[in-house]
């Protein structure tokens, strides 16, 4: 923010970029619930207090009929409830709990889909349920990065194979660099990294597409309309999973061994892709909140910045100011901490913080511990800051990483 690291008085106080970036984005979160919270209740207000008329005239009249007391109406309609939650409807339903309900029902558990249509009874199911689902919920977790990582390799691959491709119709490409990758890398091709936007386009037509296959599959067998299909897909491949509907619940289907098949594998292609989706559209809600840091700041602590680099030239700088226009998939476009703030004024930088400026990311981190548990020393490699792909923690870091790897070896 403001006013930090330069000594002037114009700023929000001592607040580095990451706690800023943090406060800012809380703030944004709970104004967007606000807002949320706003709409769906004009929206769904009037619906629920109809509905809550129609519902006493109809308990009234029944009541009336059949010469019955409310409460020992409402006592029958409790029983009825708790049956429900036992898994009984009054339709003919599959079963809950035999191996493929069971297998339903954990495969909800570790995605954290978690429709609600069937929770343990048992003080022995519940128990159980909290271990499984935390070693479950981690392992899925964990097969959803491998696989963002193994997308982005393909995506990034496929895209600079289009951006050679349509550089060699141009002819802006030298022979040397159209060699095979490893080779020669041509000039032309040395910073080209994916773009961002791209990358989610991709993902959000993949993403599409899935859910108008899915829900054209479940018009045809569920019965539901093709947009209450969608909005099932939504909340089924987000691992929302309000309940409200529920793939796969009928006692028979047609061909039902196929459908259950196609129903799997749909919401396992729809939950990687919408994950993967989520991860690049907040780099994007990441990049746009540091874009309001930066119209927050002014343009007071620059000219600080600026006159104490002019009376400090000849102080020993830790490192080189690295350019910030450029904005690709993982850069901020704004500077992460008071180091870098301290680099434009040309101050002496702290242990502490050289440290923090130079700290190894989480991933790569995990990566060095995994090679020496398995016997295999770890390569010595430290992220550099001058590289825009570095950086990052879980998703973040296998996206930057494998992104890096797939635009700078090739």
């Amino acid at each position: 923010m403001a006013g930090r690291g330069c000594g002037c008085s114009c700023g929000p106080g001592h607040l580095n970029e990451d706690n800023a970036r943090f406060l800012l984005l809380a703030a944004l979160i709970v104004l967007y619930l606000l807002g949320g919270a706003a709409v769906f209740s004009a929206l769904e207000l009037a619906h629920e207090r109809q509905a809550k008329q129609r519902w006493e005239e109809r308990l009234a009249n029944f009541s009336r009929r059949h010469n019955l007391s409310r409460e020992e109406l409402r006592g029958f309609l409790r029983h009825y409830e708790e049956a429900t939650e036992a898994g009984i409807r009054v339709d003919s339903a599959r079963p809950r709990w035999d191996f493929t309900g069971a297998f339903y029902f954990v495969g909800t558990v570790v995605s954290t889909i978690g429709f609600g249509m069937t929770t343990p009874a048992t003080v022995g199911g519940k128990i159980f349920l909290i271990f499984y689902g935390l070693i479950g919920c981690a392992s899925t977790i964990l097969f959803f990065n491998l696989f963002l990582e193994r997308l982005i390799t393909v995506i990034a691959y496929i895209m600079k194979s289009c951006h050679q491709r349509r550089l060699r119709r141009r002819g802006a490409l030298s022979r040397e660099s159209l060699k095979p990758p490893g080779r020669c890398e041509g000039d032309s091709l040395a910073g080209w990294k994916p773009s961002v936007y791209y990358v989610m386009l991709i993902l959000c037509l993949a993403s599409l597409l899935i859910s108008c296959c899915a829900s054209a599959m479940y018009t045809s067998i569920e019965g539901w309309s093709y947009f209450d299909s969608l909005y099932f897909c939504f909340v089924a491949f987000s691992t929302i999973g309000f309940g409200d509907l529920v793939s796969s619940q009928n006692a028979q289907y047609d061909s039902q061994g196929l459908y259950r098949f196609a129903n799997f594998m749909f919401i396992l292609m729809g939950v990687c892709c919408i994950y993967s989706l989520f991860n690049v559209i907040s780099i994007l809600i990441k990049q746009s909140v540091n874009w309001i840091l930066r119209k927050m700041d002014g343009g007071c602590c620059r000219r600080c910045q600026r006159r104490l680099l002019r009376s400090r030239r000849n102080v020993v700088m830790p490192g080189n100011v690295q350019d910030r226009g450029n904005i690709s998939i993982d850069t901020d476009g704004v500077m992460d901490s008071d180091t870098d703030g301290r680099r434009l004024s040309g101050e002496m930088i702290s242990m502490k913080d050289f440290l923090a400026a130079n700290k190894v990311s989480l991933a790569i981190l995990q990566k060095q511990l995994s090679e020496t548990a398995n016997g295999c020393p770890p390569q010595a490699s430290a992220p550099s800051r001058d590289n825009e792909f570095s950086g990052g923690v879980g998703a973040f870091a296998i996206m930057n990483n494998r992104l890096a790897e797939t635009s700078g070896d090739r």
